[in-house]
């Protein structure tokens, strides 16, 4: 395994920002990411997962599930770079058996600060520190410490929830794994008229987590998102390696599941796709490289006959995924199954009285092979002690 490095790099001066682009109305959304995994010592071709989204969106209202969201304000940006927004904090907890859908879904206010602040309790360089802090009774923070070098998060989950048989209280902290992986990737793309997308990434991490008191060790992944656009259906996934390699695959796509109104998985008209520009990258610890993709295929299975059939907590069946990666060098194929299922459904109003909907879906793995072949050889599932991910899929076209 790669040496740990010290500090998370790259460039996190906008990373408690949301005003790099100008928004757009009912187009822009905004949002902090984190996901977590803990190996399951019941299951260790799975892994246990927490998923939480800290977001605002530009929008006279939306719901969200059975909740409709009506902001009633919009951001508020002070003389020193100080945000304050109206959003949500949402979150599942996957145990390995069960998901705990939402484990949070809280309606609120947030502030979002660097630590050149006033409001930071030091001074700071403005090199990354700073934190959202939704103005709540319980702590629901994220945040980055001086000199970047850990991330924290701090959750209680809703009494709905708890009474499920959810966790009360989640703490974690992010540190940096090794080189690329925990090094801060930067995207920022403008179509036109302003639509476009601005996404900074930390793809892997080594994470130390407390649930109700009692400490685990696990990896996570961080991502804020700027997106001020039309929604299309996507495919994305990703997994952690034992060693500290990562792989990610995207494949956007054109389907007439842009026409679902629902969260109904397997529609007849979900077979038809045309794939856009797919890519994905591959960490690679054993060899000390990045390769990357401009050639992806991903294919959405029903379960075989007569292998085991998982179901979703409403009675759905979960998908398989078959996802081929290639470039002149390196060619990667694997084949994953959902464990689980966590959905979220958004509906907002639009023109006209009509009304635009997103399903999206978060799909915690199990893998089932994978083969990496480059001009050093072949490896397979038996070259890494555990591998775990997870993949998204959404429909519905939200504008």
């Amino acid at each position: 395994m790669k040496d740990a490095i010290k500090r998370f790099s790259g460039d996190y001066s906008s990373l408690w920002r949301l005003d790099i682009m100008p928004s757009l109305p009912r187009l822009s959304w905004w949002w902090w990411w984190v996901i977590l995994f803990i190996p399951d010592p019941d299951n260790p071709s799975r892994s246990r997962q927490l998923m939480v989204l800290w977001s605002s969106k530009e929008t006279p209202a939306i719901r969200v599930n059975d909740h409709w969201w009506k902001p009633g304000s919009r951001m508020r940006i002070d003389e020193h770079n100080g945000h304050v927004v109206p959003g949500m904090v949402c979150s599942w907890w996957y145990d390995g058996k069960e998901m705990h859908e939402p484990l949070i879904m809280k309606e609120c206010k947030m502030v979002s600060i660097d630590d050149k602040h006033p409001l930071w309790p030091t001074k700071g360089s403005g090199e990354g520190s700073g934190a959202v802090i939704p103005l709540v009774d319980d702590d629901l923070s994220l945040g980055l410490t001086e000199g970047n070098k850990k991330f924290w998060l701090n959750l209680t989950s809703d009494v709905a929830a708890q009474k499920n048989g959810a966790p009360k209280s989640i703490k974690a902290e992010l540190t940096p794994w090794w080189g690329p992986p925990s090094k801060l990737t930067y995207k920022n793309n403008v179509f036109f008229s302003n639509m476009g997308y601005d996404i900074l990434r930390i793809q892997g991490t080594k994470a130390s987590i407390v649930i109700d008191g009692q400490k685990f060790e696990g990896t996570g992944y961080f991502q804020k998102v700027s997106v001020q656009a039309p929604t299309l259906p996507w495919f994305w996934g990703m997994l952690h390696f034992d060693d500290g390699s990562y792989l990610d695959w995207f494949m956007p796509h054109l389907s007439f599941s842009c026409l679902n109104l629902d969260d109904k998985p397997w529609k007849l008209r979900d077979i038809f796709r045309n794939p856009k520009i797919g890519s994905g990258i591959f960490h690679d610890a054993k060899r000390e490289g990045t390769e990357e993709f401009k050639n992806c295929e991903v294919e959405l299975l029903e379960p075989d006959e007569g292998e085991e059939i998982l179901i979703d907590n409403d009675g759905n069946k979960l998908p398989k995924f078959r996802v081929r990666l290639w470039n002149e060098k390196t060619k990667i194929s694997l084949e994953v199954r959902a464990a689980s299922r966590a959905k979220w459904t958004f509906d907002q109003p639009t023109r006209a009285g009509m009304v635009s909907h997103l399903t999206y879906n978060e799909y915690p793995l199990e893998l089932l092979r994978i083969s990496i072949l480059d001009e050093q050889g072949l490896r397979t599932k038996k070259d890494y002690s555990w591998i775990h991910g997870n993949a998204e899929h959404s429909w519905g076209l939200l504008h």
